[in-house]
């Protein structure tokens, strides 16, 4: 056996568990020891499978868990593509498809599940398919652009996720169910009754009881009709099997370790095989016999795995099955004895036929305690009631109070204990969410976490399937409250009011100067918080220049000078490029100036061009270039719309279904120059492939055959978030006017330096309460925002013209007020990668207009 200076460690799979026992182990220093590598049969690394059907609306890169495609440990060597065609336990080498040998001294299989397709006549024709991967939807996808109809047998949790994907494709589709419900497993004939009601709302057709007798097809060998039994045939194009999985024990069992009875790598508490050197996870995995279809067990599965190679001693004991999911926009919650079958159990049930929400709640015999439960069309207690299940707390009193609406006494406020378990993704409890913002935190840089946001992101808890966030908010803020450290939402000292309240108070008295605003509500002078402050929310009210009287004093360095501030006292230059559509002409103009004036270029990530190392005193010069060819100030340094990103669309593009990018320069040019709490990013792709990554912006558009998804609250920067969709299928009037209030309600109600993301967690109700009021218009300010908007986008000006053009404006831009001409010594320049980059020296730095030392 060859020797090595460092054990090694290989991982077979690289799917959702095979990657969260990689991100522990980085995390947690198994890589001091080990050097680990990753073979992952797909071509790409791992996923979201959970999520798998909104990769037509979003893409793979925003499912990827690591869209670079290595991790940043460089002891850790990930091998896509790549096929692991067996394992020798005696020699401890694992055998490649290409031939290689891999040593390892331990090796921990992550080999997932495969799709069960039951032997059906006619499930080998042309147009008949799993739903597995990414791959088998791009399949499926190219196959409904030739038909009209297809059928998914299997009406499960991933049955009616193919159903969704068949949806989304502009199918008509059937479900064929052998159970007598849908979900069999998880709900009882209730909750599958209601289901199906919405499902069939929707337009699909659930056939529940219907046994598959064979798939017929036509003389090319493609499917043409799905025989039932007992039932007239179904004429389809497409069948997608979905009904269940098994798990890939194959390797195992070449390798003559144990399997379970009825498949899965047979493995004990630790996740030890029969193989000491081998360990399961996932759903190869068969503790004590018994396999796991969901992720978090596997998650669970993956830190036991860590923690043993460590030297500890944790133990597989279980685990919670409970699930909760938007099944083709229908919720859907089934949580501990879920079919009451405990011995001796009641039942309380909540129905509402009209609305279609059902609720069922098991208790043990004695009414003390919740056993399980299932909830369909409402699920919003889901995040407090499996909790419940999990600790064993006592009811209440009146226990059906807990699913009855607020309309019938329902609603109560439940204390839950520190020891339960509140994310069981991620295996936090409420303890450790409470450490997370208590004096003793160091999670964050040192200091407790002030929000729910940053408990999330330090301890994981809501961050798998959301299902919890609710509850996390609530623990954060109750904690708050019962320590007497309650948030303070003023704006800062000098005004005790939250930014919204602000803003009301200056469109309800009119106010135009910051003077009349502190005099009269606030204290003081003001500091570098509210002033800025003040000054976005009377542009976004007035639209005034931020150079004006009264106005400049206000703005933080990067709007005094219309410009964005570099580390090395520089300033960018960024004209707008709407949609990212430039005309030769401009090219060569933005060329020439950043020759003349020595400055940096870099296209952005936004679809245009940034000058950098531009000197403050310069500005003017520059601008007044760009603008005479007709280009206009790109707002890089405001709080304010940056960009709406485009792909080339129908224009170009052959798979564009739409005009993506006439959408995003009408956007661009209607919201530019908008000032709200924090920067806007938008972003509008063609098709669902998503090339313009619309769902990382502020606001997405992604079209459709029908028209426009509208996808909201999307952001990069620390703790990156998904815009969620607010509509679809929107005409593009509709598009407008729904936007148009999106922005102005987010204007209005979010805090200071607060991004769209966050303001939807704050916002009671979340993103259900922002679509009542931007779609339905539940507070009857629809036409008050359009209003709004309609007045910002007809008193528009382009700031860096009005500046050239007025003198007294000009007038700020010199580096020293008594020898105007004289540049700061402190910047220098030096040249890298064939470009001229601005340097800086150990003097300070001129953020705005100064006096030299020494000046006669």
């Amino acid at each position: 056996m060859a020797t090595h200076l460092r054990k090694q460690l290989v991982v077979v799979g690289h799917g959702m568990v095979g990657h969260r026992f990689v991100e522990s182990a980085i995390s947690r220093g198994l890589t001091e020891t080990f050097d680990i590598t990753v073979v992952g049969e797909e071509p790409r690394p791992a996923y979201d499978r959970v999520a798998l059907t909104s990769y037509f609306e979003v893409g793979a890169q925003a499912l990827s868990f690591l869209p670079s495609g290595k991790y940043d440990d460089p002891r850790v060597s990930l091998r896509l593509d790549t096929e692991v065609v067996a394992i020798s336990p005696r020699q401890r080498i694992v055998t490649l498809a290409n031939g290689e040998d891999l040593h390892y001294d331990e090796l921990v299989l992550a080999t997932g599940a495969a799709p069960f397709v039951p032997p059906v006549p006619g499930a080998d024709l042309d147009n008949v398919f799993v739903y597995r991967t990414i791959e088998d939807l791009e399949a499926i996808r190219e196959a409904s652009k030739k038909g009209k109809v297809g059928a998914v047998i299997g009406g499960g949790l991933l049955g009616l996720e193919a159903a969704n994907a068949l949806h989304q494709l502009g199918m008509e589709t059937h479900v064929v169910e052998l159970a007598p419900r849908l979900m069999a497993v998880q709900i009882d004939d209730m909750g599958g009754k209601t289901l199906s009601q919405h499902i069939n709302k929707l337009g699909l057709t659930v056939h529940t009881g219907a046994m598959t007798e064979a798939i017929l097809g036509d003389k090319k060998g493609r499917v043409d009709r799905l025989a039932l039994k007992d039932r007239n045939p179904l004429e389809v194009d497409i069948v997608v099997f979905s009904a269940g999985i098994r798990p890939r024990d194959a390797l195992a069992r070449a390798a003559d370790l144990d399997v379970a009875e009825r498949g899965g790598v047979l493995v004990d508490e630790s996740l030890q095989s029969s193989d000491e050197h081998i360990w399961a996870i996932g759903e190869c995995a068969a503790v004590r016999g018994m396999m796991y279809g969901l992720v978090a067990p596997g998650y669970d599965m993956a830190e036991i795995v860590v923690d043993r190679l460590l030297g500890g001693e944790g133990e597989f004991t279980g685990a919670d099955m409970s699930t909760k999911l938007k099944l083709l926009g229908v919720d859907v919650a089934s949580f501990g004895d879920a079919h009451g079958a405990t011995e001796g159990a009641l039942e309380l049930t909540y129905q509402d036929a009209v609305s279609g929400v059902y609720k069922k709640l098991v208790i043990s015999e004695d009414g003390k305690r919740l056993l399980g439960g299932v909830l369909v069309g409402d699920a919003a207690a889901y995040g407090i009631l499996r909790p419940m299940v999990a600790s064993g707390m006592e009811l209440p009193e009146n226990p059906e109070e807990l699913i009855l609406p607020a309309s019938r006494g329902g609603g109560l406020d439940i204390e839950l204990p520190d020891e339960m378990q509140v994310c069981s993704c991620n295996d936090v409890t409420k303890a450790e969410i409470k450490a997370a913002v208590s004096d003793e935190s160091t999670l964050n840089d040192g200091s407790p976490c002030v929000d729910a946001a940053c408990v999330t992101a330090h301890t994981r808890a809501g961050s798998t399937c959301g299902s919890c966030k609710t509850v996390v908010k609530k623990i954060v803020e109750d904690y708050f409250t019962a320590t007497g450290k309650e948030v303070d939402k003023s704006l800062c000292q000098h005004f005790k009011m939250t930014r919204q309240e602000l803003f009301d108070v200056v469109a309800v008295h009119g106010y135009t100067r910051f003077d009349d605003i502190i005099e009269a509500h606030g204290s003081g002078r003001g500091c570098d918080i509210c002033k800025p402050a003040v000054a976005s929310i009377l542009a976004s009210l007035l639209n005034q220049h931020v150079l004006e009287p009264g106005n400049r004093q206000l703005q933080d360095t990067n709007d005094a000078y219309l410009g964005n501030l570099q580390k090395n006292g520089t300033y960018s230059v960024v004209p707008r490029i709407p949609g990212g559509e430039i005309t030769p002409d401009k090219l060569i103009v933005i060329g020439q100036v950043a020759q003349e004036f020595g400055l940096y270029t870099k296209i952005t990530g936004g679809q245009r061009i940034d000058l950098f190392g531009a000197r403050m005193e310069d500005l003017p010069a520059i601008w007044k270039r760009l603008v005479d060819a007709g280009m206009e100030s790109g707002h890089a340094y405001g709080k304010s719309l940056r960009t709406v990103k485009s792909c080339v669309g129908s224009t170009w593009c052959r798979y564009g279904v739409q005009d993506s990018v006439g959408l995003a320069i009408e956007l661009e040019l209607r919201y530019r120059g908008l000032r709200s709490p924090h920067k806007l990013k938008g972003g509008v792709s063609g098709c669902a492939r998503e090339c313009a990554e619309a769902r990382s912006k502020d606001f997405g558009i992604i079209a459709t055959e029908k028209g426009w998804n509208l996808y909201v609250c999307g952001n990069g920067g620390a703790i990156p978030a998904h815009a969620q969709l607010l509509a679809g299928d929107l005409d593009k009037e509709t598009l407008i006017k729904y936007l148009d209030r999106f922005l102005m309600y987010y204007i209005r109600t979010a805090d200071r330096l607060q991004r769209t993301s966050y303001w939807m967690d704050s916002v009671d109700g979340g993103l259900d309460r922002i679509r009542e009021i931007v779609v339905d218009d539940a507070l009857g300010l629809g036409a008050e925002l359009e209003a709004a908007m309609d007045r910002h986008v007809e008193s528009y000006f382009d700031e860096w013209k009005a500046t050239i053009e007025d003198p007294e404006k000009m007038a700020r831009f010199v580096s020293f007020v008594n020898a105007p001409g004289t540049p700061d010594p402190n910047i220098t320049f030096r040249e890298e990668r064939g470009q001229i980059q601005a340097d800086i020296t150990d003097g300070p730095v001129s953020l705005g207009t100064t006096i030299p030392v020494g000046a006669p």
